[in-house]
């Protein structure tokens, strides 16, 4: 059955054919929002997967380089892997939708989002965003929806609803929120300093909006959407948790769980293990299951005892974050270090300057190559809890958490006017538990300052958890979260941001959405624990930028040329600059616009560079005094080079107040000699004279 539906979203026709294409998936949306173009699907596998105890889904988001006219760079020719950008949009896609699926769902689900045209008005990421649900929705998949997704953006002080690219790009807000019916399912946000109270505002704007999309979504399903298909459930049978319970007594259970070390927790959980282990040895059943199992009661545990007695795992108040330390420069000869660590979280960060020309290409769906001069990394090795395995690379976490870190910020980097350096800061895990994105932030910041990196503000973040009860008042919210309490809650609600307001916010959640007083209340304990943490760790150690670069960082000089004069710097085939850079050592950048950028670690080599750049630059004209080399001499004169590729007479009459009968009486080839400028001859030859002129 072919179906078109069409609402008017945002001043653009958002457009859904269903039956069209894809009528092999479980469930398949042909998207158009202007003339961008989504095709999204939803598959499922007929069975579960054999012994896995978590929900096996994989969203992808495919960027064909064909959607905006371009061919792949490279030799293959082809899409490579996926960008950061199609990771980081799987990453907002999977989070508010999984949660929506069946906790006991054991089924392969791939969501595939492919960007086949982009309308730079519309950005394919929400279409695929929306595409990802109504597929889903439709489909025979079980899935409690439909979720829907608004993007804002604010332009001169005022909310934008689905910005286009240009204005997501520059605007000082780019915030995505995603609903259900009821509630905030996901929040993810970068800003440039929004007070909360505003930030509150965008949320619910972007809320209410969602709202028309859902019943619109809901219009579809009524019509065309499949009945869900029955599965296998994957639940702990409950004689098997009775059991479980008569052997460990829910007081053991607390006392094991309940201790601020995750080693010995960890300890006393493996000796629970292997009791219940060797009780069930004879019920091959319930021993496949007994992983599982362990987690739900220690989940269960933990979270009453939370949202009863308000009591923590590791003692700790509600409110309280844990033991905070901070130093810089942990890490020697490198450009800025610093070191963050809170509790059982340790993050070490190290910035590296270099010249513009270092920034980040990317070759993406936006009109033109986009570049990256802040670039922040994050790693996250086995050992930093406890585990081995072998290192693989970054995955989809390790981006995430990189970007969102990066996210936080850039609305304090200087610009490139006032610090002409590309910045790659890393944060490199050496412990974790819990939320080691925040403390990247907050390392990141401390290392930037130690590097001199001028930011404008300090930058702190913390996570805010959440334990929800039967109703929607029955709640309790945690500051600063570690690892037990993120596993085994309802939420993981991430804010950045200065002493005046938010730089970049992504919530995680497990349930079906927050209230608004959840989300208030997050927003602004999460402001109490960044300012608590800017004043008592990270200002005693290092309050303020420093003032200059480190001694082991390139150093930058720049100046402004006469943009019709950059080939003449440059020479043919690059023969002057590279002449310079020979000469001095330094690395030379030039924009089109003129500005010129001379990067070295010798000031003196660096300020020849400059002289010589100047010198080509310069209209030449009568009275100015330079110094340079004898390169040819003939029987009228000698030719002097007072700069690469730049080269002046002497007329023999001209070198000696005394009359002279041969040039070689005077001067020999490489001679250094100080001449005038007399300007140009007949022939627009440089002339020039050492007479009168002393010389060095």
């Amino acid at each position: 059955m072919y179906k078109t539906y069409t609402m008017e979203l945002a001043g653009r026709t958002l457009k859904v054919e269903i039956g069209k294409v894809g009528k092999q998936a479980n469930g398949c949306a042909f998207m158009q929002y202007g003339e961008t173009t989504v095709l999204s699907t939803a598959t499922a596998s007929e069975k579960p997967r054999e012994g896995i105890d978590f929900f096996p889904l994989s969203v992808e988001y495919e960027e064909k380089l064909y959607a905006v006219g371009k061919i792949p760079g490279g030799f293959n020719k082809r899409e490579g892997k996926a960008s950061e950008n199609a990771v980081l949009t799987s990453r907002v896609i999977d989070r508010p939708m999984r949660p929506l699926f069946p906790k006991d769902y054991r089924n392969d689900v791939t969501l595939n989002n492919m960007v086949m045209s982009v309308d730079p008005q519309c950005r394919p990421e929400l279409v695929a965003m929306l595409g990802a649900s109504i597929a889903t929705c439709i489909s025979d998949i079980p899935f409690s929806g439909p979720c829907a997704m608004t993007q804002i953006g604010m332009i001169d002080g005022e909310l934008v609803i689905n910005p286009s690219q240009e204005q997501w790009k520059k605007g000082d807000l780019k915030l995505t929120v995603a609903s259900t019916s009821e509630k905030v399912i996901m929040i993810e946000a970068g800003a440039n300093e929004i007070p909360e109270a505003q930030m509150i505002q965008a949320i619910y704007t972007a809320h209410d909006i969602n709202q028309t999309i859902i019943a619109f979504i809901n219009e579809i399903v009524s019509e065309v959407g499949k009945q869900k298909h029955e599965y296998t459930s994957c639940a702990i049978p409950e004689d098997m948790f009775a059991k479980i319970k008569e052997l460990v007594p829910p007081q053991e259970m607390e006392e094991a769980v309940f201790t601020d070390e995750k080693q010995v927790r960890e300890e006393n959980i493996r000796k629970i293990t292997e009791r219940l282990e060797e009780a069930f040895a004879e019920n091959e059943e319930w021993l496949a299951m007994l992983g599982e199992a362990i987690y739900q009661y220690e989940k269960k545990t933990v979270r009453k005892m939370i949202l009863k007695d308000h009591k923590r795992p590791d003692g700790r108040e509600i409110t309280q974050i844990r033991p905070l330390t901070a130093e810089v420069d942990p890490i020697p000869r490198v450009h800025g270090s610093a070191m963050f660590t809170r509790g059982q979280t340790q993050i070490c960060n190290v910035t590296t300057l270099a010249p513009l020309s270092e920034v980040q290409r990317i070759d993406g769906l936006d009109e033109n190559e986009v570049n990256k001069r802040y670039m922040h990394h994050y790693n996250f090795p086995s050992y930093s809890v406890g585990e081995t395995k072998p290192s693989r690379g970054p995955g989809r976490r390790e981006i995430g958490h990189g970007a969102l870190a990066e996210r936080a910020l850039i609305p304090v980097l200087p610009s490139t006017e006032e610090f002409p350096y590309a910045i790659r800061s890393v944060s490199e895990t050496f412990e974790s538990n819990g939320s080691t994105s925040m403390a990247s932030t907050c390392a990141s910041c401390m290392s930037l300052m130690a590097a001199g990196v001028p930011i404008k503000k300090m930058v702190a973040g913390i996570s805010c958890g959440l334990v929800t009860g039967e109703s929607d008042d029955d709640y309790v919210l945690l500051t600063d979260i570690q690892g037990l309490e993120d596993f085994f809650g309802d939420m993981d609600f991430k804010v950045t941001g200065t002493t005046e307001g938010i730089t970049a916010i992504q919530m995680d959640i497990k349930i079906h959405g927050l209230t608004r007083a959840i989300v208030e209340g997050a927003v602004e304990r999460c402001r109490e624990a960044r300012l608590f943490i800017m004043d008592t760790c990270m200002k005693p150690a290092i309050s303020a930028p420093r003032p200059t670069v480190s001694e082991y960082a390139p150093k930058i000089i720049q100046i402004q040329i006469d943009p019709e004069k950059i080939g003449d710097v440059v020479g043919q085939r690059g023969k002057t600059i590279n002449t310079i850079i020979e000469r001095t050592g330094v690395k030379i950048d030039i924009e089109d616009d003129g500005s010129v950028s001379v990067c070295g670690t010798d000031q003196a080599m660096m300020n020849k560079a400059v002289d010589m750049i100047k010198i080509i630059t310069t209209e030449f004209e009568a009275g100015q005094v330079f110094t340079g080399t004898v390169v040819s001499i003939k029987e009228f004169g000698a030719f002097i080079e007072f700069a690469p590729g730049k080269e002046g007479m002497v007329h023999i009459s001209k070198i000696s107040k005394e009359r002279i009968n041969h040039v070689e009486d005077v001067l020999t080839l490489g001679d250094k000699v100080t001449v005038v400028c007399l300007g140009k001859d007949k022939m627009g030859r440089i002339s020039f004279s050492m007479k009168g002129v002393a010389q060095q």
